[in-house]
């Protein structure tokens, strides 16, 4: 589902690192993973991940909130009674304030029907034991820039690069394209610098 309300620019809290935490309830394992992403396309894959990891799971139950353009958040039951698996492991992430994390929790059937209540209870709590674990940091909102120039320019360009800190790959084919994670607060002045150091002869694209 989508929230047609879209987040502010301002620093947002999520998970440190990924994690993977487990449980057992009346022989039911669940075993709760998630991970920081920054893309709608990074959480899906994130959960096709799990779910190939524990494809002989008896449910892979995903949920994600992501600062998107809208900003989108995502659950499913993965077949559990409805309302009892996703909604919970989604409230955990709305009621931490998370955004930018994606989450899966995998169950292995244990033979005892646990009853809406005791599946909302340890959906909610594998995602919460796995958000304990992986931690919660503040992050400020990050853009990608993509600079492309001739050699002549390769080395000015990562040097500017370099020294703003940001992180960055380079590829050097035809051309050297340098995909770079920039603060969004910073990218302006950033693709400024780029430009002046090179005299216009960087091409500059991004989100």
């Amino acid at each position: 589902m989508s929230d047609p309300g879209e987040p502010d620019r301002e620093t947002y809290r999520t998970v440190a690192d990924p994690a993977r935490t487990s449980f057992v309830v009346r022989g039911s394992e669940f075993i709760g993973h998630v991970t920081p992403v920054e893309t709608v396309a990074a959480a899906e894959s994130f959960v096709a991940d799990v779910r190939a990891e524990f494809d002989d799971a008896t449910h892979n139950v995903p949920a994600y909130r992501v600062r998107a353009d809208p900003f989108r958040e995502y659950s499913s039951d993965d077949g559990e009674p409805s309302g009892s698996a996703g909604k919970p492991a989604l409230n955990v992430l709305q009621g931490q304030e998370l955004e930018n994390v994606a989450a899966v929790v995998t169950r292995y059937y244990g033979g005892t029907n646990l009853g809406v209540g005791g599946l909302v209870s340890a959906y909610g709590r594998a995602v919460a034991d796995a958000v304990e674990a992986a931690g919660v940091v503040t992050e400020e909102p990050h853009e990608r820039l993509c600079a492309v120039v001739d050699y002549d320019d390769s080395g000015t360009v990562r040097g500017i690069l370099e020294s703003a800190g940001v992180t960055f790959d380079a590829d050097y084919a035809e051309r050297v394209t340098f995909e770079a994670r920039v603060p969004v607060a910073d990218a302006a002045a950033l693709r400024d610098r780029l430009r002046s150091a090179t005299g216009g002869r960087v091409e500059l694209s991004g989100d």
